[in-house]
């Protein structure tokens, strides 16, 4: 049994969730160390499932990543602390802490100009990136650097505080679009990041905020719950021609004017990965605006760039976060009118290591069983 991350003295057995193929997760046990110096032991309690799990457990690969060994995912998580290392002095037993789960090297330029999402040898839990693959929190306990370890005020859940990572994706993406008060914005795909973006436009003050999606339930969702004050639903229409790809997009940027008081919108939060979607962004986009590009879909496609260049649209790429958690605590804990009730986002919970199976095909699912939307599934992993 390999040791997870810490001292090499094992300090007992803890248990994991493993992904080892296709859909095929075991529940396994491995020995876990003690926290070195500068670690916290925290036990995992709440974990949010994401795109990037979704597709490791469908395909047993990422895109252009491949999983190489057994991998525990989840990475949306907080918990408790149960130990602190010799030289931690932030934190004590008890204390609840949203974990941020991506470690890079502190030493490269990118890491000392605050950019270490983009550190080239970050290591990221649940990503098969890096090898040794860093397992992921759906565990009972893991060992983590303290400083990535952000404590949760009395007034933030732990269903919050695991909602605070992908809350991170939307901060870090509010902050490259630098946006100007009474801004009109539009977002494709009203998932969960494209909701947390679109909450962040409003917390940004932003005048309209416009979500666009095929599934006519997920924008309805956005409006009712203040997510939004307008919505699209895309046409469910597919194209082989380019000419006949680019018609429609200009098609889709109709409707996004029609729902603008403006005619075409300041920026665009691009969350889908979808070419139709970045197509139409582009063309839905004012003259010196800005699409921030979030979605992780298509690798390759075809895109109307001197419709962006001629205008000077900036394209702007968006990975995961840097320097978003104290941000993130001040936000939920803040009490602000203008942030939307963000707890509504969970909409489904398994409890226990057996249920994880269940969550991940609940997590590939529009609606449940009962009907209700599938937007985030959290999975309750604390020891009962």
């Amino acid at each position: 049994m390999a040791v997870e991350h810490g001292d090499p003295v094992t300090d007992g057995v803890v248990k994991a969730s493993v992904l080892h193929g296709v859909k095929e997760l075991k529940i396994e046990h491995r020995q876990l160390g003690r926290p070195a110096p500068s670690e916290v032991q925290v036990a995992v309690q709440a974990t949010g499932l994401c795109g990037s799990d979704l597709h490791y457990f469908n395909h047993y690969r990422n895109g252009d990543i491949i999983v190489r060994e057994p991998l525990t995912l989840g990475h949306e998580s907080s918990g408790v602390v149960t130990e602190v290392g010799s030289e931690v002095t932030n934190l004590k037993v008890g204390d609840r802490v949203a974990l941020e789960v991506g470690l890079p090297c502190l030493e490269c330029e990118l890491c000392k100009t605050g950019r270490y999402n983009i550190c080239k040898s970050l290591r990221f839990r649940s990503s098969a990136k890096s090898f040794p693959h860093f397992q992921g929190t759906l565990q009972e306990r893991i060992n983590h650097p303290a400083v990535y370890c952000h404590k949760l005020p009395p007034n933030v859940s732990e269903e919050l505080g695991a909602i605070l990572e992908p809350l991170g994706v939307a901060i870090h993406a509010s902050r490259r679009a630098s946006l100007k008060p009474n801004s009109t914005v539009l977002i494709f795909g009203a998932g969960a990041v494209g909701l947390l973006c679109a909450a962040m436009c409003k917390v940004s003050g932003a005048k309209t905020v416009i979500i666009a999606d095929i599934q006519a339930d997920r924008v309805e969702f956005a409006v009712q719950n203040k997510f939004a004050d307008a919505k699209i639903v895309v046409p469910m229409k597919r194209f082989e021609a380019i000419e006949d790809k680019l018609n429609f997009a200009k098609e889709v940027a109709e409707l996004v004017k029609e729902a603008s008081d403006i005619g075409e919108v300041d920026a665009v939060f691009e969350c889908t990965g979808v070419e139709s979607c970045l197509q139409a962004s582009i063309y839905s986009t004012r003259p010196g605006g800005r699409i921030m590009l979030i979605g992780m879909g298509s690798p390759i496609q075809t895109l109307p760039i001197s419709a962006a260049a001629l205008r000077e649209v900036d394209l702007v790429g968006v990975f995961r976060y840097a320097n978003t958690y104290d941000d993130a605590i001040k936000i939920v804990s803040s009490g602000n009118p203008l942030l939307p009730d963000l707890s509504k986002l969970v909409t489904q919970r398994f409890k226990g290591f057996e249920r994880i199976p269940d969550a991940f095909a609940m997590a590939g699912r529009v609606k449940d069983d009962e009907g209700k939307l599938v937007l985030k599934v959290l999975v309750d992993t604390e020891s009962s």
